[in-house]
């Protein structure tokens, strides 16, 4: 604690001078400042700096999404103060992330190790941070809410100095401004003061003639305003991994029209007995997913994938199913989709469905995610009518489905109005010959058109 003769100093030498509602520090001694730091570095041992965590193997670094807590709150044991950002895709080396063109984002709770008082913060919000480095500092103490500005202040002594010496060490209230402050500019008459003759020369100099101020300029019209915010670190690594897509394969898009009418009408006679019976809706995504899986199997180049100079060929299907979360898309993995049925893929893209809304809690695992051989992209539940679907390297192919649409045909030489859906494969030119991927479309289509062909598995 600091004596009473260091804080009749500090007020002698004007420690603080009132100017209104500001108040500015004055300049003090060398000892004084000597003083001061001894009595910040005796209170700053009893404060903890706790670091930014340990988190998912293989990742270091994450990006400081935001702050529960700010300084001056109080916490609890294990209250979350801080969230960091990670992604683990294209961090690891395991050979499986490579199949991995959408990352997955991981959300790290930063909790209080002790309660008490967060007294500063090291890092600010979107800061870039490092497993080990500095990120808060707490007093510890008592936990609850946010102090109430309106709590007593604690009136602290020193056992170690003499009793004529202990002193209340709080900063006194700064006194109202008199009304010769108010003449003299808000100095107190301590500080320095203006002669009156200088007063009356800026009394005396001409004031500005208004009239003679330009005119302001026209306002553009409209609103022309711009707000900068930072990618996160799942956008970067999304848009890393699609950029690489591009640069490394020979793609090339083919297109056809799937009459819906027999799905839709098996679809519409079935799915309440599916749900029913198995608790789980019937859609569109189970028939498209055994009907790729059929195909794969006839044309296993776009089941395969390069490594090197070697094409890898194989023998499972494993569907990678794009999904939509609130923080970007994600892409689980239907394993062994080849042995599946309608209702078994209904069921495991439920499952993944779920996960993935979830993503925060970490139900969504890496291994979910990992090692697929073929993609499927439903882009019509947003309402797209045509698309190029990007590839999922190192797959070689992905399809693209898109919204159904009325529209007139020809059948038996007869114009009808049927339910068309585009849909669209994207492939690797460099496995994929032009007639090899045409060949895998139309079969998907005839699989579509007439869905018992899929049960009896007929090509």
């Amino acid at each position: 604690m600091l004596s009473k003769r260091v804080v009749a100093a500090a007020r002698s030498r004007a420690f603080f001078a009132s100017r209104g509602a500001q108040y500015t520090a004055v300049s003090f001694s060398q000892g004084w400042r000597v003083k001061v730091a001894n009595y910040i570095r005796r209170a700053q041992l009893h404060s903890k700096t706790v670091k930014v965590p340990q988190m998912a193997e293989s990742i270091s670094e994450g990006t400081l999404r935001s702050w529960s807590k700010q300084v001056g709150d109080t916490v609890e044991v294990d209250e979350e103060v801080a969230t960091i950002e990670t992604d683990k895709a294209g961090i690891s080396s395991l050979a499986p992330l490579k199949a991995l063109i959408i990352p997955h984002q991981i959300d790290v709770s930063v909790n209080a190790p002790t309660a008490g008082k967060i007294v500063e913060l090291l890092a600010k919000e979107e800061d870039t941070v490092s497993v080990g480095q500095d990120l808060f500092i707490i007093a510890p103490g008592e936990g609850g809410g946010k102090p109430s500005s309106a709590a007593p202040v604690e009136q602290k002594t020193d056992p170690e100095e003499p009793k004529d010496q202990q002193l209340d060490k709080t900063i006194p209230e700064p006194r109202a401004p008199s009304a010769a402050d108010k003449q003299s500019g808000g100095i107190s008459p301590e500080g320095p003061k203006e002669s009156k003759k200088e007063v009356k020369k800026q009394d005396s100099k001409p004031k500005e003639d208004k009239s003679k101020a330009p005119p302001p300029a026209p306002k553009a019209p409209g609103n022309r305003g711009e707000t900068r915010v930072k990618m996160n670190r799942m956008r970067l690594r999304i848009a890393e991994r699609l950029k690489e897509s591009q640069n490394a394969a020979a793609s090339l898009t083919t297109f056809n029209e799937i009459d819906m009418s027999s799905l839709m009408e098996m679809r519409k006679k079935y799915k309440d007995e599916v749900l029913k019976q198995h608790d789980v809706k019937l859609g569109f995504m189970s028939a498209f997913a055994r009907a790729c899986a059929l195909a794969l199997k006839e044309i296993p180049a776009a089941n395969a994938s390069i490594e090197g100079d070697e094409i890898v060929y194989h023998d499972f299907v494993d569907l990678s199913v794009a999904v939509a979360t609130p923080k970007g898309l994600v892409t689980p993995v239907v394993r062994n989709a080849e042995g599946m049925g309608f209702v078994e893929i209904e069921k495991e893209i439920a499952a993944l469905g779920n996960k993935a809304s979830t993503a925060r809690d970490g139900k969504l695992t890496l291994e979910d995610m990992a090692g697929g051989t073929f993609t499927i992209s439903n882009g019509g539940v947003f309402g797209s009518l045509y698309g190029t679907p990007i590839i999922n390297l190192p797959q070689s192919a992905v399809l693209g489905m898109h919204t159904i649409k009325d529209k007139p045909v020809v059948v038996n030489g007869q114009i009808v109005i049927r339910p068309i859906m585009v849909v669209a494969l994207t492939y690797d030119h460099r496995l994929l010959d032009g007639r090899e991927a045409v060949t895998f479309l139309v079969k998907v289509r005839d699989y579509i058109e007439d869905p018992r062909k899929m049960l009896l598995a007929l090509s």
